[in-house]
């Protein structure tokens, strides 16, 4: 265990600034969390750290990071590890009610000499859980965003070391504000990100998400043969819907069919729903087989047409487990989903239309998605540039 930052000003403002450093380095929710709990644990001479997030919906404080020297049981990145809230009335209480109308968060200590008390600040939890793992004294510190309590960063020293000071819970208080103005910042990064590849109006992912992940999906299939698919969704009926009911009511629509999509592509493991614009969809696959990626595409169609709105779906199927020729880019399996959309919207199909099942490489749809471009009609406009 490295030693505390002492009382020095100097070297507790650069411990600040170290903190502050790590954290904005931190990208992502996790690694902000991480950064934050090993600034923490370093500026206090701390031999374990966490930090744990109020799930508030749930009444739960989840632990989200543990860093130092890990008990038995406890892992860095722990998928499971929460306490309910009613163990640690802090949380509710102290964590809040106690500032909430001006005052400050403070942190604490506790020790496991410490004895019952009266102030709200024992928690017998946190005691036992000190002696169960060979640790002598704790300092917990409320991290509070946009006015709330979030959650705690909770320091830890072994057995038989020095039991942290009032100048410690004090310099431990700083210490979480610092982390909750990084964690901040993490988070209205990882929105802006999620917003960018989100269509505002469903919340499936959009047309940028789709790039991204078909790019990714045919380099595995070129590596390692990992079958991809494509699904293309033309909503029928959207423009009357609009045109007669209006477009608040064209877009509960778009809502309801979104949902469908979500639920059908659960079926397959790692679906992406999207929507590509207007009335226009798709889910792209890797690793689920032709065959599966068919069935659901079937069990879309039945489901769109039971909607309340509009005229069902027409739908078309692209997929490397299908005889469909190469597939050395993703314009060539939009094209082919593309086109399978095409005819069953011009067929009328009740059902998915799949690239390559009708006549192998000679398949119409895999001749008329491989058409030269400057034979393509006007109605082709939807083929994927």
């Amino acid at each position: 265990m490295r030693g505390p930052v002492t009382g020095d000003g100097d070297d507790r403002l650069r411990a600040v600034v170290a903190l502050a450093q790590a954290m904005a380095a931190a990208h992502t929710p996790r690694a902000s969390v991480r950064a934050a709990a090993d600034g923490v644990r370093a500026a206090l001479g701390g031999s374990f750290a966490a930090i744990s997030a109020w799930e508030r919906e749930l009444g739960r404080l989840k632990v989200l990071v543990n860093v130092g020297e890990l008990a038995d049981g406890e892992v860095t990145f722990p998928e499971d590890e929460s306490y309910p809230v009613h163990e640690f009335p802090e949380i509710v209480g102290f964590l809040h009610e106690r500032w909430a109308e001006g005052g400050q968060p403070n942190a604490w200590v506790e020790t496991v000499a410490d004895e019952p008390s009266h102030d709200g600040r024992y928690n017998h939890q946190r005691v036992a859980a000190l002696r169960r793992r060979g640790r002598g004294c704790c300092v917990v510190a409320p991290i509070v965003l946009h006015g709330r309590a979030w959650g705690e960063v909770y320091v830890a020293r072994s057995a038989g070391e020095p039991a942290f000071t009032r100048a410690d819970a004090d310099f431990a208080t700083v210490l979480a504000a610092v982390a909750a103005a990084g964690i901040a910042q993490t988070e209205r990064l990882a929105e802006a990100r999620r917003l960018a590849f989100t269509d505002a109006l469903t919340g499936l992912a959009n047309r940028r998400a789709v790039d991204m992940r078909l790019d990714e999906a045919l380099e595995r299939n070129r590596r390692d043969g990992a079958v991809v698919s494509l699904v293309v969704c033309d909503l029928n009926g959207l423009k009357r819907v609009n045109d007669s009911c209006g477009h608040a009511v064209g877009d509960r629509l778009l809502e309801r069919f979104g949902s469908v999509l979500s639920l059908c592509g659960a079926i397959l493991p790692g679906a992406l729903a999207a929507r590509l614009g207007g009335d226009e969809f798709c889910l792209l696959t890797v690793g689920p087989s032709a065959d599966e990626v068919a069935k659901v595409a079937g069990e879309l169609c039945d489901r769109a047409a039971e909607l309340e709105l509009g005229e069902g779906v027409a739908v078309g199927v692209a997929s490397t487990g299908d005889p469909i020729g190469p597939v050395r880019s993703a314009r060539r399996l939009f094209r082919l989903a593309d086109a399978a959309q095409y005819r069953a919207k011009g067929s009328g199909s009740r059902g998915p239309v799949v690239a390559g099942r009708d006549g192998g490489t000679d398949d119409p749809v895999i001749r008329l998605a491989d058409a030269p471009e400057r034979t393509s009609s006007r109605e082709r406009r939807r083929f994927r540039r």
